[in-house]
């Protein structure tokens, strides 16, 4: 089983209320759809909603679950200027569980399924060298440096390969984390030495950071509810 951290710290600069804003007419907004995706899971039994939000904690305590737990973050570490790092560095004095999955309201399309698989990969991929994992969004197109060169190809080889044999490279999308507390102690991580790389799929793929963003998650949510319900 696993134990979630799920950060919602107020005061969210380039989406005022991202967390709790209304979200696709749903009540609550992007918490809402998160925990209700987190509750769906087999494998997590403890979701720490770390937060200074009244409106979060409020939120969070309309589901009346025992799973939810309620961490209240002290303020200086809730702050704009706090550094992903700092909040790394805090976890594991609030969790104490072997386990940890990091993971934010802003993948909102991360279904229960694709986090029980997350989960139970990461548990079998501890047998065979890897330490975490991680999800990413697979890149394998045409990139060019800011040096207007190509930095994945060689145009003296070949000026427009077949994207298909480009070199793949891999873009974090946040989705969500997971790594041992033993790792968070020693490596100051919340990844360790050697990740395996989830590939995330389709609408899973999509993170909330820009109001445009928000407003696409928005129609492609009201488009996936609306598809399902025929």
């Amino acid at each position: 089983m696993m134990t979630v951290f799920l950060p919602c710290r107020a005061g969210s600069e380039r989406i005022p209320n991202k967390n709790t804003k209304k979200f696709a007419g749903i009540s609550g907004g992007l918490l809402s759809v998160k925990l209700s995706s987190l509750l769906e899971t087999k494998l997590i039994n403890r979701i720490v909603v770390s937060t200074n939000d009244k409106k979060v904690i409020e939120i969070a305590k309309s589901f009346k679950n025992g799973r939810i737990e309620i961490d209240v973050r002290p303020e200086n570490l809730a702050l704009s200027s706090t550094s992903t790092d700092e909040v790394i560095d805090y976890v594991p004095t609030i969790i104490a569980s072997k386990h940890i999955l990091w993971t934010h309201v802003t993948s909102p399309f991360i279904t229960s399924d694709s986090l029980d698989k997350g989960i139970q990969l990461y548990y079998d991929n501890l047998e065979k060298g890897y330490d975490s994992l991680m999800t990413v969004n697979k890149i394998q197109t045409f990139l060019w440096d800011d040096n207007d060169k190509p930095y994945n190809y060689d145009r003296d080889v070949e000026k427009w390969p077949r994207t298909q044999t480009l070199a793949p490279l891999y873009e974090l999308n946040s989705g969500f984390f997971i790594n041992s507390r033993e790792n968070y102690l020693n490596l100051k991580d919340r990844i360790g030495l050697k990740p395996y790389l989830l590939q995330s799929e389709g609408y899973e793929k999509i993170d909330v950071d820009w109001p445009d963003d928000f407003l696409l998650a928005e129609m492609v949510y009201n488009l996936k509810s609306s598809l399902s319900d025929k």
